[in-house]
């Protein structure tokens, strides 16, 4: 019994599986009102406009249905027009899917022209079933009607906790890498295994695209949401907290390409000396720690965890720092025996340095604040970012201050 309300849960919280359900519902109530204030005997114009009306979230509705409502009674009238005059053959065909796309291009429907064109193909179709064009232009309206009506009464799901789990995830997955990485310190790495580590961190970039998908719906989720407080601050840390991961995956892979030079420079020789190499292994742990820690403070900050976890991220990062001190000091007196790698030596700990730095609180407040700053201008008009921003912003600086003051740092 619990697996199957885990099972329920977990597809309740899918966005295909809502969409699906919203758009079956939507399409269903709109093919009913059509058929009372109609009297046709199977309105198919109305469901189809309302499917195409049904987004995923408030915002996109909003933006988008007015676009899709033309592109549909474009893609209508064109049928109504061509049922009228000539049948369904191979040239009328051509010649509606011509006329749609450059009626498509002419009423302004943007990136919904192929609507146009299919709308017109959808209906001229289903020909007989109405009689006159205002019939289903009527429909169209009808359907348009129920598919608005519907998110605004049924208003979509925030996508935040869906968004804050995928970059969760993405941080988990550099964290594998990065321990992957650090395990091979001390043995003789051979080069095909570091070429493979590299590739694992070129496919980051793919991880980061399915993110950023999921992170823009949550975005659009947040905005026109009557049950969303502090929207702007919401997306603005989420958006903000993949970037700095972005950033992170960036060096991660720069870093992984220096493993491989190593790799080929030392041939059968372990990549660093034992102690060395396990101090190297403790900052990568400490390093792959903190990316999870940062992930944790962002999806935190749009709840009531985010003191403790920026608490945990400040020590996380202290102790990196001390790792990253005491590896440094070691891989010099190396460089001092053997400075025919200190270049890539060098280069390593510079990449480790950039990441504690994109991770570090005070670096992301700053960007944090010039992000709100510039989203408040552009939605808003000239104006700073949000007064409650600020408080939060300085609660959470404050949180710090006494994180630092309990530990003696």
């Amino acid at each position: 019994m619990a697996a199957l309300t885990a099972a329920v849960r977990a597809f309740s919280r899918d966005p295909v599986v809502v969409q699906a359900v919203r758009s079956t519902a939507a399409a269903t109530i709109a093919y009913a009102v059509a058929l009372w204030l109609t009297g046709q005997s199977a309105p198919l114009t109305a469901p189809l406009t309302a499917l195409l009306v049904v987004q995923v979230t408030l915002f996109s509705t909003l933006t988008t249905g007015i676009r899709r409502v033309n592109a549909v009674i474009a893609g209508v009238l064109i049928a109504s027009g061509f049922s009228l005059l000539v049948g369904l053959s191979w040239w009328s065909l051509a010649l509606i899917i011509l006329a749609s796309l450059i009626v498509g291009h002419l009423v302004r429907v943007s990136e919904f022209v192929p609507e146009v064109a299919i709308s017109a193909m959808l209906v001229l179709g289903v020909t007989r079933v109405a009689d006159t064009a205002w019939d289903r232009v009527l429909e169209t309206l009808i359907g348009a009607t129920v598919g608005l009506l519907f998110n605004v009464v049924f208003v979509p799901p925030v996508w935040v906790s869906t968004a804050g789990e995928s970059i969760a995830d993405l941080a988990r997955r550099m964290r594998r890498l990065l321990l992957a990485i650090g395990a091979e310190l001390t043995t003789p790495t051979p080069v095909a295994t570091a070429v493979a580590r590299l590739d694992e961190a070129r496919r980051l970039d793919n991880d980061i695209a399915e993110v950023d998908t999921a992170l823009r719906q949550a975005e659009d989720s947040l905005k026109f949401n009557p049950r969303v407080r502090e929207g702007l601050l919401n997306r603005v840390v989420l958006r903000t907290g993949l970037d700095t991961l972005e950033i992170c995956a960036v060096v991660l892979r720069v870093l992984a390409r220096t493993m491989t030079d190593l790799a080929k420079e030392r041939g059968d020789e372990p990549l660093f000396p034992p102690r060395t190499g396990r101090a190297l292994e403790e900052l990568l742990t400490e390093v792959a720690d903190a990316l999870v820690g940062f992930a944790d403070l962002v999806t935190a900050q749009v709840s009531a965890n985010a003191e403790a976890a920026e608490a945990r991220l400040a020590t996380g990062l202290e102790t990196a720092a001390e790792a990253r001190a005491r590896a440094a000091a070691l891989m010099f007196d190396g460089v001092v025996n053997r400075p025919r790698h200190w270049q890539l030596h060098g280069a390593l700990l510079t990449e480790i340095d950039r990441i504690l730095a994109e991770l570090d609180p005070d670096h992301r407040a700053g960007r944090l604040m010039e992000e709100l700053d510039r989203t408040a201008r552009e939605e808003y008009g000239k104006l700073p970012a949000p007064e409650a921003a600020r408080r939060w912003l300085a609660a959470r600086r404050r949180a710090r201050h006494r994180a630092r003051h309990r530990t003696g740092h």
